[in-house]
């Protein structure tokens, strides 16, 4: 898919420095425009400023939770259509679906397979638009 936007914007909401600098130099090299916040404070109204094409999720942050942040997201009917990738060092099963059922798009455990990371990134930007919000439910479920 040509157009699966290497001109996309990413908001990347990371507290670890490594994790970030990685994230960093992995969208940059895919061709990603990309923010960065180190805090779940101000992230919502953040969202709602930049409008960013994916939201590259920690699940545990300062301050505010990834969790509430999508929440708050989803409630919000300006920026609710959002996708929202979740990341967490707890993989479990049942973060993946409390993160699915909060309303994350995708959901990746850390640390995670760069490959595996780019695939899911590339699949939910290559959605339609009004279904980018959607959960994926092959490779996401109920494991």
């Amino acid at each position: 898919m040509e157009d699966a936007t290497p001109e996309a914007h990413i908001l990347v909401i990371e507290d670890e420095d490594n994790i970030a600098i990685a994230l960093d130099y992995l969208l940059g090299r895919e061709g990603y425009g990309r923010t960065r916040l180190a805090t779940g404070a101000g992230a919502v109204d953040e969202i709602r400023r930049l409008r960013p094409d994916l939201v590259l999720l920690d699940v545990m942050l300062p301050e505010v939770s990834g969790y509430e942040i999508c929440q708050s997201v989803r409630a919000d009917p300006e920026v609710a259509h959002l996708p929202i990738l979740m990341m967490t060092a707890r993989g479990s099963a049942m973060e993946r679906r409390k993160g699915l059922a909060m309303g994350a798009t995708g959901f990746i455990a850390k640390p995670f397979d760069l490959k595996a990371l780019r695939e899911e990134i590339a699949r939910i930007l290559a959605a339609p638009e009004g279904a980018r919000h959607l959960p994926e439910a092959v490779g996401h479920g109920d494991a």
